[in-house]
């Protein structure tokens, strides 16, 4: 016994989500309903990210901010130019990938009694609300938008405080930081329990009906992670754009696909960019805010599920409104951070730009969480790894502009 958890302690955690992986899909397809009590274990994983994730953004950003000294250099403004420019590409390339391969989905009921919004003066009007909810409010319920507000305006608020007092919100920050990492620990047992749950309840052929649009999602976010986001990083940096992007995928996005959350992978990236050698007053605020407004993944989703539905109804969408639905899912994208299938509740406000009723939209909706077992998991990993990546670029053009002078 001894030596088998010894050998199970040396494997990564990569390796050890792998094979949760696999004895979770034996499990459902041999046993199935004989071990169901084996899906506690998902929930129980998923409600832990939940439930820490929240105080984990809330208590990072303010640290950060609050012990950060007037005058030092950050290179945030670039950041955040980068993680708007490519939620916006992302948006484009799924339009294009979905004129290139057309892609018609059959309607079916489904989704509940979700409630979307009904506009894009709406979306703008909840985000105003969500920036100004009750922070106790925001925390207990994942308003992520309204936790980095309170946390800023703390954290600037925090940054003339005594050091002791700036010393006890790091020190809570790292603590809060250690729980998600023991968390993350049981991730092998969460992603087995989640596997077998899906499967066993939907079965395989419950994804294979839908395979040609879970190729298209997947394969334009392969576009983006592979394809469009080494331009980016080559055009900002000046060098080969692939080792960086290869090992944040890697090292980020792996465990991101698993934990289907990017609020609690930020630990994950944190210490991938301490181990990149960046710079810690960028990271330590990039990642938290990357992990609420940088949502590739998000906008490939909302664009073509929309273009989907759009070839089912037979409308015929210009270029023009092409154009425009990529501006509206990139700005949905980053409203829709930190909820579980926000992505998928923004599809209505899509759907309405070429007049598509809300009920049948709520039909993509449904569609949306059928397929979401593959679409939500690479969606997590590409939004969470470049978090990493556009922090890394914009560091690297830092130092290359710093060398010149």
């Amino acid at each position: 016994m001894k030596n088998a958890v010894k050998f199970w302690n040396s494997l990564s955690l990569v390796k050890q989500i792998i094979i949760g992986l696999i004895i979770g899909i034996i499990l459902a397809l041999t046993l199935g309903d004989k071990v169901s009590g084996i899906v506690i274990l998902g929930n129980l994983f998923v409600n832990a990210l939940k439930g820490v994730a929240p105080v984990l953004v809330f208590f990072i950003v303010m640290g950060a901010i609050c012990q950060h000294q007037k005058g030092q250099k950050t290179n945030m403004k670039s950041v955040i130019v980068l993680y708007l420019t490519g939620t916006f590409l992302a948006g484009t390339s799924a339009v294009v990938s979905s004129f290139i391969f057309p892609m018609s989905i059959e309607l079916a009921e489904g989704a509940g009694d979700v409630t979307p919004p009904g506009g894009l003066t709406e979306v703008l009007q909840n985000l105003l609300f969500q920036i100004v909810a009750n922070p106790v409010d925001a925390l207990m319920n994942a308003n992520y938008i309204g936790i980095l507000t309170w946390a800023i305006l703390l954290g600037i608020a925090l940054r003339h405080a005594s050091d002791g007092t700036k010393k006890a919100i790091g020190d809570i920050s790292e603590a809060v930081s250690q729980l998600v990492r023991w968390v993350i620990r049981f991730a092998p047992l969460g992603v087995m329990g989640l596997v077998f749950n899906a499967i066993n309840e939907g079965g395989i052929e419950a994804l294979g009906a839908y395979g040609k649009l879970i190729i298209l999602l997947v394969g334009t976010m392969l576009f983006v992670a592979l394809i469009m986001n080494p331009i980016i990083v080559f055009i900002t940096t000046r060098q080969n754009p692939y080792p960086l992007v290869f090992t944040c995928l890697k090292d980020s996005g792996i465990t991101a696909f698993f934990t289907r959350s990017s609020a609690a992978n930020i630990p994950v990236n944190m210490s991938l960019c301490k181990k990149l050698g960046l710079d810690k007053d960028t990271y330590s605020i990039s990642i938290p805010l990357g992990s609420t407004i940088n949502m590739e993944g998000a906008a490939v989703t909302i664009s073509v599920l929309t273009l989907a539905a759009t070839n089912f109804l037979e409308i015929d969408v210009d270029f023009g409104t092409a154009l425009l639905l990529c501006i509206v899912s990139a700005i949905s994208a980053c409203g829709a951070s930190g909820v579980a299938g926000g992505s998928l509740l923004l599809i209505p406000l899509a759907c309405s730009l070429f007049g598509i009723p809300n009920d049948i939209a709520m039909q993509v909706v449904g569609v949306g969480f059928i397929i979401g077992v593959i679409q939500d998991s690479c969606e997590t990993a590409l939004n969470s790894s470049t978090d990493v990546l556009f922090t890394a670029a914009a560091d690297i053009r830092s130092k290359r502009l710093a060398g010149r002078s």
